[in-house]
């Protein structure tokens, strides 16, 4: 027979409170970023933001022809869809990425359950590797919902006729279609860039309106520093740089140099950030709350 020992009397057992996993953690995360109305508007804002702005380019009188493939935007759904490629690189993108990553993490400085879940529900390492592919995850989602709108109604909107490339070359439609389609997933590197220099944001200041003007307003400068003649050496390196890496799809010959440098260029940036980011969780003090 095996005895039971009972405790100490005026002693108080000790419970061990199993922890979630970084999958667990992912998933309720998943399920908090579904439930937020935040999470809702953007997504149906890059799903129905393109409609108008086709309808209000298409209508123009005069094409705006000072833009890449503006002179055709009229005429032609394949340079429509490209031309407003290039302005969502600018302005869009970091926007949408940035309303959620950078809140993702600040939201618990702003409701003051950091001691909560690092001390009885999960380990750091889960919590922030769960925020951050729910992220990343969601920015993905983000642009090939607002690529995919953008491409179906442009062409509904201007037409699927062969396209002009950027050298003068005529692209036939059936060849256009995988070429704007690919020009748009080039955005999906810098936009990650992005989406880490949020999470970074966030963390340090502990602010959901840092988190997500900042990145914004750091992506204009760097707009302006790219197009400064004496950061020629630095541009091809910045994410936003990165943004316009589709150009060389669009030219015969094709040249896909500054894609691959744009591509190697975002993952350092994404690296750094998330590097820096972890290591402000990581020495957080979060017995205050």
């Amino acid at each position: 027979m095996s005895a039971t020992t009972a405790p100490a009397r005026g002693t108080t057992p000790r419970v061990r409170t199993a922890r979630a996993g970084f999958s667990a953690t992912l998933g309720f995360e998943l399920r908090k970023l579904r439930a937020q109305w935040r999470t809702r508007a953007v997504l149906l804002g890059a799903l129905l933001l393109p409609i108008p702005v086709a309808f209000a380019i298409h209508a123009q009188g005069n094409p705006p022809k000072d833009s890449l493939f503006g002179r055709y935007a009229t005429t032609n759904g394949f340079a429509l869809a490209l031309l407003v490629l290039g302005y969502a690189g600018q302005w869009v993108m970091p926007l949408l990425t940035a309303i959620v990553a950078g809140d993702i993490f600040a939201s618990e400085d702003h409701h003051g359950t950091w001691k909560t879940i690092l001390t009885r529900s999960v380990s750091r390492g889960s919590f922030f590797g769960a925020k951050t592919v729910a992220a990343m995850g969601f920015a993905i989602l983000v642009l090939l919902i607002l690529s995919a709108s953008t491409i179906v109604t442009s062409v509904l909107v201007a037409g699927h006729g062969d396209l002009i490339g950027l050298s003068g070359q005529l692209i036939p439609a059936s060849q256009a279609w995988h070429l704007v389609a690919m020009s748009w997933l080039t955005a999906i590197p810098p936009t990650l860039a992005f989406t880490g220099l949020a999470i970074l944001l966030g963390i340090w200041s502990r602010s959901a309106a840092v988190g997500i003007a900042a990145p914004v307003v750091i992506g204009f400068v760097l707009q302006l520093v790219g197009s400064m003649g004496s950061a020629e050496a630095l541009r091809p390196y910045l994410p936003t740089s990165a943004y316009e890496a589709w150009h060389g799809f669009l030219a015969s010959p094709s040249f896909h140099g500054p894609f691959v440098t744009g591509l190697i260029a975002s993952a350092v940036w994404a690296a750094i950030t998330l590097g820096l980011s972890w290591t402000l969780l990581r020495r957080r003090d979060i017995t205050g709350g």
